[in-house]
């Protein structure tokens, strides 16, 4: 009798752990979303100031050049890739744009300068295509090799001063709030206008990858080129295709993060590679390609921003948000190891 309860437990436990693997196979995004619900309720009660309003958009402002950075990954992470230029990409962009501007035609528009910064990015991801196609060597190779080529270029030929006087259009764009409330200490705390840009981008994201050809075409690539290939897409295009697309967004992500910060500095934005790559892969992508959503990388962004900007309210260093961050992506490796056995 006793062995015929314990069996029944057993197969009690191994049909929920089943289920439970089975709702995060649909559902990858899950785990970022509940490493955000933990991660803010233990802020929350140890700390009840993170629950101003002044922190959720502080939040939002956080995460949108990194939110534009994570969904050029996402496209070159599903496509099978790898891409680790797309900061060496929009500093060159923006500083370009930026003194071209100021010193040719400092009365542009916001929508000129856009196009300019996204045809920029685009070229420059496009070559990054090129190239992987061309030598046929691995993409994390090919762009490793571009972004200090594309930082080099930029400190030898555009220039290395700042420039604190940003065009107008800049200025005022970066300015631009859509809502504005008055903190309890009486600080005015704004919810800025460029967050609408990772929306838009975030939508558009979104609808190229669930409902066009070129979206199916991401996944085969990632998943199995040489079946993809087989059933007629070409894997050459697609692989152009989304590192342009990430060149792209990388242009626009740069043209705001003069624009939020009022300064042009071609050394800023080195280093935040590995924490947008994280965030995709927190958010579910697979690094073997095939798969990720828009979603669950925005959850991603969302979760690494409350590393790097909330935990200072409960007094952890910046030296401990990183090993905290590293335990998050180790955590998220595990998971989804057991994940699969458990299925």
């Amino acid at each position: 009798m006793s062995l015929s309860v314990t069996a029944n437990d057993e197969g009690r436990r191994a049909g929920f752990a089943k289920r439970i693997a089975g709702f995060f196979r649909r559902y990858p995004e899950a785990f970022a979303a509940l490493l955000i619900l933990i991660l803010c309720i233990g802020v929350g009660l140890l700390n009840p100031a993170f629950w101003q309003l002044a922190n959720l958009f502080d939040i939002l402002r956080g995460s949108v050049v990194r939110g534009l950075f994570a969904l050029g990954v996402l496209m070159v992470l599903a496509a099978g890739g790898l891409d680790v230029s797309f900061s060496a990409i929009a500093a060159l962009v923006m500083y370009a744009v930026t003194k071209a501007v100021t010193l040719f035609a400092p009365d542009t528009g916001m929508v000129l300068i856009f196009i300019m910064s996204a045809v920029g990015g685009a070229l420059l991801g496009a070559i990054n295509g090129v190239l992987v196609n061309a030598l046929k060597a691995p993409s994390l190779i090919v762009t490793i090799g571009t972004q200090y080529a594309y930082r080099g270029f930029l400190l030898t030929f555009i220039g290395t001063a700042l420039f604190m006087n940003i065009p107008p259009a800049m200025d005022h764009f970066g300015q631009w709030s859509l809502m504005s409330r008055t903190a309890e200490n009486g600080f005015t705390v704004q919810l800025p206008g460029f967050v609408l840009v990772l929306a838009v981008a975030a939508l558009a994201t979104w609808a190229m990858l669930r409902f066009t050809l070129i979206g199916r075409a991401v996944y085969a690539v990632g998943g199995r080129p040489d079946i993809a290939e087989r059933l007629g897409y070409r894997v050459s295009s697609v692989q152009l295709f989304v590192f342009a697309w990430a060149g792209m967004l990388a242009g626009v992500a740069g043209i705001i993060h003069v624009s939020s910060n009022r300064l042009a500095n071609p050394f800023d934005l080195a280093g935040i590679e590995l924490s947008v790559i994280a965030a995709v892969i927190l958010g579910g992508a697979r690094i073997t390609g095939g798969s990720g959503s828009v979603l669950g990388t925005l959850l991603g962004v969302v979760l690494i921003t409350l590393v790097s900007n909330v935990l200072i309210l409960i007094g952890i260093p910046s030296a401990w948000q990183t090993a905290i961050l590293g335990l998050f992506i180790l955590s998220a490796g595990v998971f989804f190891v057991l994940q699969k056995r458990w299925s």
